[in-house]
């Protein structure tokens, strides 16, 4: 054989076995860079819900985290704060839904949207917060709509006293 035949040979062997290569690394970059934005996006969603926890600790006056029912009638004052809060929670809410909620998920992704759907069980349970979803929901997403009201349907079912339990509990 001469050299250019050899030449010649070896651009076949890189061809038959370089390209599939190619094809298998970049698909594997590609699903660990989509891996990474899920991340990134759910760890900028999760810092979101932690502003938000610091709020409702500054008003801690509101008990949102410890009475899902208050034991004495609120002030105007408190109310529109309080509302405040749950519109500020819709946002973050409707947030993740359109940027991590997808019919059918990787398993990666059902575990991190799992955590959402926790937290918004645990603000459903409260029965001040369902009252105000109808109001809060005005012009956000339609799916997300349905999605968090058909939670609350579910949470509403249950007893009063079982997130209050749980929090005491912990």
């Amino acid at each position: 054989m001469t050299p250019l035949e050899w030449l010649e040979a070896l651009s076949y062997v890189v061809t038959i076995v370089g390209l599939p290569l190619a094809i298998v690394v970049f698909i594997a970059e590609q699903r660990k860079e989509r891996q990474n934005d899920d991340e990134e996006v759910y760890l900028r969603l999760s810092d979101d819900y932690s502003k938000f926890l610091r709020l409702v600790l500054d008003n801690a006056d509101l008990r949102l985290m410890t009475q899902p029912i208050p034991e004495a009638p609120f002030t105007a004052e408190q109310i529109e704060r309080r509302n405040l809060l749950f519109e500020v929670l819709i946002s973050i809410f409707e947030r993740a839904y359109i940027l991590v909620y997808e019919e059918k998920m990787s398993r990666q992704a059902a575990r991190l949207w799992q955590t959402w759907v926790d937290y918004m069980r645990d603000w459903c349970h409260r029965r001040d917060f369902r009252e105000q979803l109808p109001a809060l929901l005005q012009g956000e997403d339609p799916d997300f709509q349905d999605y968090i009201l058909a939670i609350a349907a579910e949470e509403s079912a249950k007893p009063a006293g079982a997130l209050a339990r749980a929090v005491t509990a912990a």
